[in-house]
């Protein structure tokens, strides 16, 4: 099937441009008793009817492809015939005129249709004479074939929620009456299918509001035709198959999911480069794939045997499309917690960083302020040594200042190791310690300290 197959249809269910020829309807109650059965012309329909009755016809042509839109297929036995195929045309030949075929098709629907409450089931009646369309998309008018068909609705009809209303003939505000109201259909079908413009008598498009609640039983009994998974749930399905493989570690089964749906992605994407999207059949995951999608995810071999044997008992020949497995949800969710971890393990690298840096401005520090004591001590060494050997015997004009420096100390050679360089009140200060059998003298001038 294809998406635009399926517009061209449904943009035709307009007042203008709506060929229904006729509508049959049956009225069935919880005990699923016939309460009422009735065909009207489409086109003599009152106008607030005709367009409440082709609101639901285009309901059956709604949603997504492989999710509310199934294309089911026939089984043919030895004579490749089918019996409900074969009942199935008779009706759409009837053009719902035929008593007999519509009673039994509402029986079969009643009977096979799981549901418990009131329901309404509708047939339509079209013929779509299909115009020619040339390789640009362009109309030609003249017809290629005529494209008839049925479609059917089953709408849940319940009572609607209790309130209060205002009775104009009595100027009150009063309960209302519940009434018996029919809602959107839950479920329908077109018979035969259209595809690629035309109609194809071996397939039914098949519809469904609730892709998790496709009611299979209609599709197997009511239609005879296989059964067929949305991608809702061959979704769900997939999931549970990978993380019961693990029992009870959940974690471990998180973790390898999210990574096969990481390949799963990127096998999807790879495929859709090489090829033109629009034109290339997606892939469908084969019983090969999956083996090598578990491999490279990691999957252990004796889990990897597991899910193989798993995957082929829920999808058994029906195997999904690849890109029906994809959580685009989970894929996202992950892709944030990976950015998260990322932004977590760079903060980490930066502390740890900030943390050498300072250690580094530390222990930089520490040299700075031993390089200049050490300076110093050169410094105090030499001049003392040269004052010494200069100064030796003589007397106050000895205390001439060097231009050089602001300071110049004379001490002897033993006190040398003991001057330091301190900071005081902010201030760098040499300190000499001094013993109380230690005289001082500065610039001449004795016991300043």
């Amino acid at each position: 099937m294809r998406k635009k197959d399926i517009l061209e249809l449904k943009r035709r269910f307009k007042k203008d441009h709506c060929t229904f020829t006729k509508m049959c309807g049956c009225y069935v109650n919880g005990e699923k008793h016939i309460i009422l059965k009735f065909r009207e012309t489409f086109l003599n329909l009152d106008e607030d009817e005709y367009f409440k009755y082709l609101e639901i016809a285009k309901k059956v042509l709604s949603g997504t492809i492989g999710n509310n839109i199934l294309e089911l297929n026939f089984p043919t036995n030895e004579a490749l015939t089918n019996e409900r195929q074969i009942s199935l045309m008779q009706l759409k030949n009837s053009q719902l005129k035929d008593d007999a075929l519509l009673d039994d098709f509402y029986e079969l629907i009643i009977d096979s249709y799981d549901y418990t409450g009131n329901f309404l089931i509708l047939v339509f009646h079209d013929a779509y004479d299909i115009i020619t369309k040339t390789t640009d998309n362009g109309k030609v008018d003249e017809s290629e074939e005529v494209y008839e068909y049925v479609l059917c609705a089953i709408c849940p009809v319940s009572l609607s929620e209790p309130g209060l209303r205002y009775f104009e003939e009595e100027n009150k505000i009063k309960a209302r009456i519940r009434d018996w109201v029919v809602d959107a259909p839950t479920n329908g079908f077109v018979f035969p299918a259209f595809i690629d413009r035309s109609s194809d008598v071996n397939s039914v498009m098949y519809y469904t509001k609730n892709a998790k609640d496709t009611h299979p039983e209609l599709m197997e009994n009511a239609l005879g035709c296989y059964s067929k998974q949305t991608a809702t749930i061959q979704k769900e399905t997939f999931q549970s198959i990978i993380k019961d493989s693990f029992s009870a570690d959940e974690e471990k089964a998180d973790k390898i999911f999210m990574e096969i749906q990481e390949n799963l992605n990127t096998m999807i994407e790879e495929y859709n480069s090489i090829y033109d999207d629009t034109d290339c059949e997606p892939i469908t995951l084969t019983k090969k794939d999956i083996q090598t999608l578990l491999i490279e995810s990691g999957v252990p071999e004796e889990i990897t045997t597991k899910i193989e044997k798993s995957y082929i008992e829920n999808f058994g020949d029906d195997l999904p499309l690849a890109e029906n497995l994809i959580d685009s949800k989970a894929l996202k969710a992950n892709e944030q917690r990976k950015k998260e971890e990322t932004l977590q393990k760079q903060v980490e690298i930066l502390q740890t960083r900030l943390e050498q840096v300072k250690q580094e401005a530390a222990v930089d520090n520490e040299t700075h302020l031993s390089t200049e004591v050490n300076d110093d001590n050169v410094v105090l060494e030499e001049v003392s040594e040269t004052n010494l050997e200069e100064t030796q015997d003589t007397n106050s004009e000895d205390n001439k200042v060097t231009p050089h420096y602001d300071v110049i100390l004379q001490v002897k050679p033993e006190k040398i190791p003991q001057i330091k360089s301190q900071i005081i009140d902010g201030q760098k200060c040499i300190v000499i310690p001094i013993n109380d059998n230690e005289q001082t003298t500065v610039n001449g001038l004795d016991d300043l300290i």
